[in-house]
């Protein structure tokens, strides 16, 4: 009894340092955040972005001024934080960078298939959508997310979403839930947001693009999940796949009434 006892209290009080371990580091995570925002190298992505918005490329030597995001033609502010939504012109779902993609295919001429297909995330046409990405995203800082589930494709579009969230597969058995599908995960004492309900203003889906300290890069929504498929060792989707346009609906539904801080600045 004196045993079982002492066990007990032992768990307990290991219960009680983890705790405490994993507090500690959450609020010197958010400490460490806070001082890098103040200089935060997004903002020559933003810079990059505007500049790349206004500046006539492409066969077609147009600008991109004209692209309509949901909310116009022209029409940046507020736009961000209504995507993913459904486009008439294109009859799909899309988001932001599947958007913009859109937008310099038919108002620019350029082959974004063969550009964004044959480069990197990294590289290229897709270093641009995120520099466009980026400062569109920056100019509805502040504001709360509010996605449209007023059509049959958008709604058919977040319960996609929310089967592959849920969906588990690869050599781990893992699914996007494994990590976000609850309160108080962790991973190396960092908090993972529970992505299944609103995880509050500027966490999750409200967070990105953000600029990654760790590897010098800027990475959107799409890069943010074509990463989470590389650890839980799935095939990498493709570039503003279908796939993680569903996935984002549904983080982004989920996310309703939070406020966007992008673009954020992660380890």
């Amino acid at each position: 009894m004196k045993k079982n006892l002492l066990g007990l209290c032992l768990l307990t009080s290991l219960g009680g340092v983890t705790g405490a371990l994993a507090q500690d580091a959450s609020e010197g995570i958010a400490k460490y955040r806070e001082m890098l925002q103040d200089g935060n190298p997004a903002e020559l992505f933003e810079v990059k972005g505007e500049d790349l918005w206004k500046t006539p490329r492409g066969p077609k030597k147009a600008t991109l001024e004209q692209c309509d995001l949901g909310k116009g033609p022209g029409v940046v502010k507020g736009a961000f934080v209504e995507l993913p939504r459904f486009f008439k012109d294109t009859g799909k779902v899309q988001d932001l960078e599947s958007r913009l993609l859109t937008c310099m295919q038919t108002l620019q001429g350029i082959d974004t298939q063969k550009e964004v297909s044959a480069r990197h995330f990294g590289q290229g046409e897709t270093a641009n959508v995120v520099a466009l990405a980026t400062w569109i995203a920056a100019e509805s800082k502040g504001l709360r997310f509010n996605l449209p589930q007023t059509t049959p494709a958008e709604r058919d579009m977040y319960q996609v979403g929310k089967r592959l969230f849920f969906m588990r597969g690869g050599p781990h058995d893992f699914s996007c839930a494994s990590c976000h599908g609850a309160d108080g995960k962790r991973i190396r004492l960092q908090e993972l947001p529970n992505l299944t309900k609103n995880p509050g203003d500027g966490v999750g889906f409200a967070a990105w693009p953000a600029y990654r300290v760790s590897n010098g890069q800027m990475w959107s929504m799409q890069h943010r999940l074509n990463d989470c498929y590389r650890q839980q060792r799935f095939p990498e989707p493709t570039f503003a796949s279908d796939v993680t346009i569903a996935l984002g609906v549904y983080m982004g539904v989920n996310a309703k009434g939070a406020e966007s801080i992008v673009p954020a600045i992660k380890r």
